[in-house]
C-alpha cells in the first residue's frame, strides 16, 4: 500500500473513530487497515492514534496530520485525472464533502432538498455543519461553506450566488402596543424598540442597535434605535420578534411563511436594508474538486427561490 493509500486509510479511521468501521467503509480487511496505520506511524515516527479496547482517538500529532492529509488528498484528487470541464461534470461524484452553512439556511433550504442531491449522486457523502459562527475552513478541514453578508478580505475563493433581500418586520402584538412606524425617523425616539443582534452599543440612555436602510437616493444609511433585548443567533432573533420584543430586519426567505400566517407584519417597504450577498467559499487549495463544484452548482439553483424579491 503506497503512502497516499495509507493516508486515505488513516483519514477514514480518524473520521469513523474505529478500525472496524473504517474497514467496512473502505471494503478492506481490518488487518489491512490496522497495518496501514501502523506503517504510516512507523514511517513518520509519530503515534497518530490512541487505541483502547473500545475506542480510537487522535493524538495531537494525529490531529495535526488529519488536517494536512485532507488537504493533500483533495489536491491529489483535483489534479490526478484532469478532464475537460464538460466531461468532469458527467463523471460520477464520490466521497465525503464537508460543508459549513448558516443554521437557518441549513434547516430551511438545504436539508429539505438534500435527498434530491444524494439521489443524483449516490456515491456522495455530506458532512454538514450548521451554525451562525464563523468557522476557519482550513483549520476545521471544511471543503466549502456558504457565507451570507459582505466577505472580509481572505485567501478564500468565493463564488457569488446572488443576494437575499431583507425586510423590516414586527409582530402584531408589538404594533398594537407601540404603533406602526411609517418612516425611519420615527425609530429614533420612543415608543419604538428594536431587537439587537450581536454586540450592541451602550450609553447612559441604554443600549442602541443600528437600523440599516437605503435612502431615496440609493445610499446605505443607519439609524440608531433603542434596544432592550439583544440576541446572538437568528432563531432567537426571530423568536424575539414573534414575542413582540421589538422591530427586526431579516431575509425575506426567513419570514415569508410567518408573514403569510400573520405572525409577523412587514413595515416601511420604502426603507429596507441593502440586500445581503450570498457566496460559496472554498479554501484556495480545494476549489477544483468535483464534489465542491457539484455542490456549488446545486446551491446556486436551490437558492434561486430564496433570492426572489419580497412583495412591495
Amino acid at each position: 500500500m503506497d503512502r497516499l493509500d495509507q493516508l486515505r486509510v488513516f483519514v477514514r479511521v480518524a473520521e469513523l473513530s474505529g478500525f472496524s468501521r473504517a474497514a467496512v467503509d473502505l471494503g478492506l480487511p481490518r488487518a489491512t487497515v490496522s497495518a496501514a496505520v501502523a506503517q504510516l506511524e512507523a514511517t513518520l515516527g509519530q503515534r497518530l492514534l490512541a487505541r483502547t479496547t473500545r475506542h480510537v482517538s487522535l493524538t495531537p500529532d494525529g490531529d495535526s496530520l488529519l488536517k494536512r492529509a485532507r488537504a493533500l488528498l483533495a489536491d491529489y484528487e483535483a489534479i490526478a485525472t484532469p478532464q475537460p470541464a464538460a466531461l468532469a461534470r458527467a463523471l460520477p461524484v464520490r466521497g465525503r464533502l464537508r460543508v459549513d452553512l448558516p443554521g437557518r439556511i441549513s434547516r430551511q433550504i438545504v436539508l429539505p432538498a438534500l435527498p434530491s442531491l444524494l439521489a443524483s449522486h449516490p456515491g456522495l457523502e455530506i458532512d454538514l455543519g450548521a451554525s451562525d459562527r464563523m468557522v476557519d475552513l482550513v483549520e476545521a478541514g471544511i471543503d466549502c461553506a456558504v457565507r451570507v453578508g459582505q466577505l472580509a478580505p481572505s485567501s478564500l475563493v468565493a463564488r457569488p450566488l446572488g443576494a437575499f433581500e431583507l425586510v423590516n418586520c414586527a409582530s402584531p402584538a408589538y404594533l398594537a402596543t407601540h404603533g406602526v412606524p411609517q418612516t425611519v425617523a420615527e425609530l429614533a425616539a420612543p415608543p419604538h424598540w428594536a431587537v439587537g443582534y450581536g454586540a450592541q452599543r451602550g450609553s447612559a440612555a441604554g443600549m442602541r442597535t443600528p437600523w440599516d436602510f437605503v435612502d431615496a437616493s440609493g445610499t446605505p444609511r443607519q439609524q440608531p434605535v433603542r434596544c432592550r433585548v439583544a440576541v446572538h443567533d437568528v432563531e432567537t432573533y426571530i423568536a424575539a420578534a414573534r414575542a413582540g420584543l421589538g422591530l427586526v430586519q431579516l431575509p425575506w426567505y426567513d419570514v415569508r411563511d410567518l408573514v403569510a400566517r400573520g405572525e409577523l407584519v412587514m413595515l416601511m417597504p420604502q426603507a429596507r436594508p441593502a440586500p445581503m450577498p450570498v457566496h460559496v467559499v472554498v479554501p484556495h487549495r480545494r476549489h477544483l474538486t468535483p464534489r465542491v463544484r457539484v455542490f456549488a452548482d446545486w446551491m446556486a439553483g436551490l437558492l434561486a427561490a430564496g433570492l426572489r424579491a419580497a412583495p412591495g
